[in-house]
């Protein structure tokens, strides 16, 4: 498969995955779904990389650093997201996460000093001005109404977290090979969930899932956290990083069509008119990096 063609693969599981997971939440809990999730893609990642000869235990040092990763990108974001979808929508939170970048922006101009010029400026409070239009759902008041907008802020703070994730897994990353690390940090994740899922009704709820409901947790584990992580981060490796990135812009949109094809969820204007500005925002502070 050519590297771009698997990198828009990968865009398109996971704007389907807030679709497919909002569509699950109602029938398991949080925990047990990220268990079920991750125990699936880490297999397939294994499974990926034994293809490859890459199936090895990383070195003792590196323990460490995959069990944070495994924390903070797997078993806290993962579960805290999966929560947020009980309280919002999927279409508001596929142009939420569209925010990531800005974070990843400030976190460069924290850590490496990187200058905030006049057009990077400009993008971070377009970005943020479109996701608090997103949030208010075109009624600045709302932003006030905790419960109401509980959900979405809780997707803004795990936006926050995955940009975290981002760099605080980069070393690691970059010394394992991304389907190494990622593998690793998604197992560690499952089996530091495992003691919330033993204490739960997981099992049981697990065990009265539709054949279409177990279709749909695969399609989430095997497609979303296992495929779309290998393929991306194979683009990633042959294609220049802006050309696969800007792949990004299109997972809002395919979020957004499936939440209304599949979840018959209303596509309100001030939503779709706040997602724009944020990906503005994002373009803009894309540009200005690059």
């Amino acid at each position: 498969m050519p590297p771009l063609a698997g990198a828009l693969l990968a865009v398109l599981f996971w704007g389907i995955s807030f679709v497919v997971t909002k569509a699950l939440v109602g029938a398991l809990s949080p925990v047990t779904l990220i268990v079920a999730r991750s125990a699936l893609g880490s297999l397939t990642l294994l499974i990926l990389l034994a293809a490859r000869g890459e199936a090895r235990l990383p070195p003792r040092s590196e323990w460490r650093p995959l069990a944070v990763m495994g924390f903070v990108g797997v078993a806290f974001h993962q579960v805290l997201q999966a929560y947020a979808l009980t309280l919002t929508s999927a279409t508001n939170t596929g142009w939420l996460v569209a925010i990531t970048p800005l974070w990843s922006a400030l976190f460069a101009a924290l850590k490496l000093r990187e200058r905030i010029g006049p057009t990077k400026l400009a993008g971070l409070l377009l970005g943020f001005v479109g996701a608090g239009v997103v949030v208010a759902r075109g009624n600045p008041a709302s932003l006030l109404a905790l419960p109401a907008t509980r959900g979405d802020l809780l997707i803004l703070l795990g936006t926050f977290n995955w940009a975290f994730y981002t760099v605080l897994g980069h070393g690691t990353i970059r010394r394992l090979g991304p389907a190494r690390a990622s593998a690793g940090a998604m197992l560690i994740g499952t089996v530091l969930l495992l003691p919330l899922f033993v204490s739960s009704p997981g099992a049981s709820e697990l065990s009265r899932l539709s054949a279409a409901q177990w279709a749909a947790v695969g399609l989430l584990g095997v497609a979303c956290s296992g495929l779309g992580y290998y393929f991306w981060y194979g683009a990633l490796e042959k294609v220049e990083a802006s050309r696969v990135a800007s792949l990004l812009y299109l997972e809002p949109l395919v979020t957004m069509a499936g939440a209304v094809a599949f979840l018959h969820e209303a596509a309100a204007l001030s939503t779709v008119a706040g997602g724009v500005l944020l990906v503005g925002g994002v373009v803009l502070v894309q540009r200005a990096r690059a």
